[in-house]
């Protein structure tokens, strides 16, 4: 699973403006990669069905034990939503011990610009 491309949960409404979120993190073993491989599946089926979620897409480089996910949504509070429920709160506590150089970027773009390119999130990431 090196790359999970685009999806689109919800299409969003011409004209809006979206909150786009991207991170990058590298896990400190390999065993911390494999375990977020194997947790991915769960995470990725609750994008599909989350509220707010505009699109999403997974990067992956599992043997460089390196990661990045692009998303965007509806609002932030959205994102939060998502954060804090379903699979991905469980994932994400049981998995941050592994994890290490991790970055975070937040930004507004419109929804005409969906998707976001991996250039462009890896510009706000840096």
């Amino acid at each position: 699973m090196p790359t999970l491309p685009w999806i689109v949960p919800n299409a969003a409404p011409r004209d809006t403006e979206v909150h786009v979120f991207a991170s990058r993190f590298e896990t400190r073993s390999l065993w911390g990669a494999l375990r977020f491989l194997a947790r991915t599946p769960a995470v990725w089926r609750q994008i599909g069905r989350a509220p707010g979620a505009y699109g999403a897409a997974l990067k992956a480089r599992p043997l460089r034990r390196t990661f990045w996910t692009l998303s965007a949504w509806e609002s932030a509070d959205a994102l939060k939503t998502f954060a804090r429920s379903g699979a991905h709160r469980p994932t994400a506590r049981g998995l941050s011990s592994q994890m290490r150089d991790v970055r975070f970027a937040t930004w507004q773009t419109s929804a005409d610009r969906l998707p976001v390119r991996w250039e462009e999130a890896e510009r706000h990431l840096t």
